[in-house]
């Protein structure tokens, strides 16, 4: 489930192969020239999760709106580092 508050959508509960495609469809409602993205109420995550973030930059890149991403849990991180893309995600200040 993803809700929002101002401009920050914050992604709650797991975040697996098996929700991601909801959460691909829910991020196309997102509003704002600025948006950042909070995983802060995440409690799993698997490989999906770094996809869904990638696939949501995709979306952002050449329309003139940003997003960023904050909380990322450690194993997020770690995924993101170990696919080696973790510098292509913006993270905004938590």
């Amino acid at each position: 489930m993803i809700t929002r508050e101002a401009n920050r959508y914050f992604i709650e509960g797991p975040v697996t192969l098996y929700n991601v495609e909801q959460f691909v469809t829910d991020g196309a409602t997102f509003e704002g020239p600025s948006v950042v993205v909070d995983f802060s109420r995440v409690t799993t995550v698997d490989s999906s999760a770094v996809s869904l973030m990638l696939e949501w930059i995709r979306r952002f890149n050449g329309t003139g709106r940003k997003i960023s991403f904050s909380h990322l849990t450690p194993s997020l991180r770690s995924l993101a580092e170990l696919y080696g893309v973790i510098d292509l995600i913006p993270i905004a200040a938590d």
